[in-house]
C-alpha cells in the first residue's frame, strides 16, 4: 500500500496544489508554522478517522481573507495503490461535514474510507503515551486493535456499557438496597465481555512485544533494550478471575459508587534496560520507545492485512541523536513514510527517499 499522490484545495493554509511523493522516505521540512503538520493531517483523514490534531471538520477548510472565520468547504485528492491496483478518492469537507468518493463511488460519510488506506501515525502527543498513566496505553491499544479487528470496537463499546451500568446500580444501591440482587446480573455480564476484551488485548501484545524489541534494537544501534507486556487487571482464567474480584471488591465498590477493578484499569508495562521507560527513560529514550511502539503497531497490522499501512511521523527528530535519526531517516525498507521536521541539517543526513520543503503553504519537491 502506498500513495502516489494527492491534491489539496482550500484546505488550512497549503496552497492549492499537489504532492507527489516516493514509495519510500519522504521529508517534509521547513520552519514552524508553515503547513507541514497540514500535509499530514491531509493524508490522515484519508484512513477515515477525526483530525489526529483534535481539529472539528468545521476547522479544516482554510481561514477566510480576514482571518475571522474558517472558509465553507474545502476538498482534498488522493491517488493510492492497494489490493493490487491502482485507486482513487475524494474527501469533500463542506459546513463541517465530510462527504467522500471512492473509485468514482459517492459516500455520503468520510468513514466510509474506513479501511481503504490504512495508517500509523504518530505526534508529539504520543509521547504521553508513556509520560501519562495507563489510559493512554489502554487507548494504544485498543485503537490498534480497532483497525486490525472492526469487531474489536463493537465488542469494547458493549464492555463499555455494561461497565457504565453496573456504575449506575452501584450509586443507587446507596439509597436502594434492594437493587443488590441485580447486581450478579451485571457481574456475569460484565466479566465476560471483559474477559473477550483482555484477551484481545493480551493476544496483541504478545504478538507486539517481539517487534517492538527488535525495532528499538535498530533505532539504539543495540545501545538499549525496551521490553513491554501486558498488565491485566487479573491473571489467567479472566472471565472467573474477573467475577472473583468482583465479589470480593463488591463492599468497597458500593461504598466507592463505581467498580474498582477490571479490564478498565489494565496497563502495558514498558520498560527500558529493565527499569520503567516513565520514571528513569531520558526524552530521547522516552520518544525512540513510543516510536517502536508505533512502528511495531504498522508491522502487526501488514502481517494481518497482507497490506503495509503508511507511516506518517510529525515533529518525530526533536531530541533524537544522529544515529537514531539515521534510522528513521535510511533503515525504513519495505514501507512508505512521510516524515516533518525543521531542520535542513537534519534533511541532509537522507540518503534515499523525496523530499519537500513547505513555506507559507506551498509545497515545493526537492532532489535528495
Amino acid at each position: 500500500m502506498h500513495i502516489t499522490g494527492l491534491k489539496t484545495e482550500n484546505f488550512r493554509n497549503l496552497q492549492d496544489g499537489c504532492l507527489l511523493p516516493c514509495q519510500g522516505v519522504n521529508v517534509i521540512y521547513g520552519g514552524n508554522a508553515q503547513g507541514k503538520t497540514n500535509l499530514l493531517e491531509a493524508l490522515w483523514l484519508f484512513t477515515g478517522g477525526h483530525s489526529f490534531r483534535g481539529a472539528k471538520d468545521a476547522e479544516l477548510p482554510r481561514l477566510s481573507p480576514g482571518g475571522e472565520a474558517n472558509e465553507p468547504r474545502a476538498s482534498l485528492f488522493l491517488d493510492f495503490f492497494s489490493e493490487g491496483r491502482q485507486q482513487a478518492a475524494a474527501l469533500n469537507i463542506e459546513n463541517g461535514r465530510r462527504s467522500s468518493v471512492i473509485n468514482g463511488v459517492k459516500k455520503k460519510t468520510g468513514t466510509a474510507l474506513v479501511g481503504k488506506l490504512r495508517g500509523v501515525i504518530f505526534s508529539p502527543e504520543h509521547l504521553l503515551l508513556i509520560k501519562e498513566g495507563p489510559a493512554r496505553r489502554r487507548s494504544f491499544l485498543d485503537g490498534a486493535l480497532c483497525q486490525l479487528k472492526p469487531g474489536y470496537a463493537g465488542m469494547l463499546s458493549l464492555f463499555q456499557r455494561a461497565l457504565a451500568q453496573r456504575n449506575a446500580l452501584l450509586k443507587d444501591m446507596v439509597r436502594y438496597p434492594e437493587l443488590s440482587d441485580t447486581l450478579e446480573v451485571w457481574d456475569a455480564r460484565f466479566a465476560k465481555l471483559g474477559a473477550e476484551v483482555m484477551a484481545e488485548r493480551g493476544a496483541y501484545v504478545k504478538r507486539l512485544a517481539p517487534k517492538v524489541q527488535e525495532i528499538y534494537g535498530g533505532i539504539s544501534k543495540g545501545r538499549e533494550e525496551l521490553f513491554v507486556s501486558y498488565a491485566p487487571a487479573v491473571k489467567a482464567g479472566y472471565e472467573q478471575a474477573l467475577l472473583g474480584e468482583l465479589a470480593r471488591t463488591r463492599r468497597s465498590d458500593v461504598r466507592a459508587g463505581f467498580t474498582t477493578m477490571g479490564p478498565h484499569r489494565d496497563d502495558l508495562d514498558i520498560t527500558l534496560n529493565g527499569v520503567s521507560a516513565r520514571a528513569y527513560g531520558s526524552q530521547g529514550q522516552q520518544r525512540s520507545a513510543v516510536l517502536a511502539l508505533k512502528l511495531a503497531e504498522a508491522e502487526a497490522l501488514s502481517t494481518l492485512t497482507g497490506e503495509t499501512p503508511v507511516v506518517l511521523l510529525d515533529d518525530v527528530m526533536s531530541e533524537l541523536d544522529q544515529s537514531r535519526q539515521d534510522y528513521l531517516l535510511n533503515h525504513l525498507h519495505g514501507r512508505q513514510v512521510f516524515i516533518t521536521c525543521c531542520s535542513p541539517e537534519t534533511v541532509s543526513l537522507m540518503e534515499t527517499g523525496r523530499r519537500f520543503r513547505v513555506e507559507a503553504g506551498r509545497v515545493e519537491a526537492e532532489e535528495v
